[in-house]
């Protein structure tokens, strides 16, 4: 089932908006941004692919430039291509298996789709055609191991998965074995060769990492401890080294009734000067600064994410609000960032039930 609203401009900002189809969601959203307000404004939806927690968007000429992608989180789980030129998103081929359970994320590298399958505790790689479509999968990546929380990490959970800013290496994020996997591609066979693993604190439970523009530090988000772990990023060997761990929320009183908080997503800022993050349960984006080099990050501030469970938080291509998709309460709330204190003001919301990502293109 697919409907429309009103085009929008030519060369206009869409956001692409992802939502569980098993809980109610629409699927795939496209909205166009107001560029002044940063406000959304529903272009069209569709449903074709189950469960599409998490997008991508390919740029540029070449096989993917111009199309959207897809993971279906799903037993077993499975990718899709889409055409975006229109409002409503138009499949490109048919909806692949990635010979994985329960795909979270997924990335475009090396002109193949690359999907972190959650449940399997694997990486899939399908290539990507010259029209954008995706053909079977090339490869599987299995990872090995396990952590010490006995509901959460009994084996792998693959949960990200991204090039690093070089494009010369893959990287892995593991809540289940509590580390980061680096992986070479073989951007011929689709193949994936191990490179090395860097062991993170046992039980944080390690979601998502996000690099530093200047691309020399990564930001491991975890998931189990709502921390942040800043690591050095060796690009020319390919090596990752914690060097530090900081609260991602304030500290709490002893005698305290919080909610348990499983952090979700991690952003920084273009200039390097800011970093937040999504924090479910706590239901709040954490703002903190980093220091010139990189290497060091202050807790600054929470604030309120503007709805229930934030599953997905994104910065806008100019770098100038952040968008919060509030799974729980059905909502993408916007935020405009105070360029001097990096601290986000809530500006407005669209309602998208089941809500699970938010990218811009």
């Amino acid at each position: 089932m697919t409907d429309s609203a009103t085009g929008s401009d030519d060369g206009a900002v869409r956001a692409f908006i992802g939502s569980f189809t098993s809980a109610g969601g629409r699927g795939i959203t496209v909205a166009a941004v107001d560029r002044e307000t940063g406000a959304l404004t529903v272009l069209g939806t569709t449903d074709t692919v189950p469960d599409p927690s998490f997008l991508a968007l390919g740029h540029g000429p070449g096989p993917g430039g111009g199309a959207l992608y897809a993971v279906s989180e799903t037993e077993p789980g499975a990718a899709a291509a889409l055409d975006v030129t229109g409002d409503v998103p138009q499949p490109l081929g048919g909806i692949r298996p990635v010979d994985g359970d329960g795909p979270t994320h997924l990335a475009l590298a090396g002109g193949h789709l690359l999907t972190a399958n959650y449940n399997s505790g694997s990486v899939s790689v399908l290539p990507v055609l010259t029209d954008g479509s995706l053909g079977p999968v090339a490869s599987v990546s299995r990872h090995e191991g396990s952590g010490p929380d006995a509901d959460r990490q009994r084996g792998p959970h693959a949960h990200q998965v991204l090039p690093d800013p070089s494009g010369n290496w893959v990287l892995s994020v593991d809540l289940g074995t509590d580390s980061v996997r680096i992986c070479a591609l073989d951007t011929t066979t689709g193949a994936l060769r191990p490179h090395g693993e860097t062991a993170l604190r046992p039980g944080t439970g390690p979601r998502h990492l996000a690099f530093h523009p200047a691309g020399g530090h990564a930001y491991v988000l975890n998931e189990l401890e709502p921390t942040v772990t800043t690591c050095r990023w060796n690009a020319a060997a390919g090596v990752l080294e914690p060097v530090g761990e900081t609260s991602v929320l304030p500290e709490r009183p002893t005698d305290g009734d919080d909610p348990a908080t499983y952090a979700s997503e991690v952003v920084v800022s273009h200039d390097g000067r800011f970093l937040w993050t999504a924090n479910r349960g706590h239901d709040t984006i954490s703002v903190l600064a980093l220091d010139a080099t990189g290497e060091q990050a202050t807790l600054v501030t929470t604030v309120d994410c503007g709805g229930h469970w934030p599953r997905d938080l994104a910065l806008d291509p100019a770098g100038r609000r952040l968008y919060a998709a509030n799974e729980r309460s059905g909502d993408v709330s916007w935020f405009d960032i105070d360029p001097e204190t990096g601290i986000p003001r809530r500006a407005g919301s669209l309602a998208a039930p089941a809500v699970s990502c938010v990218i811009f293109g």
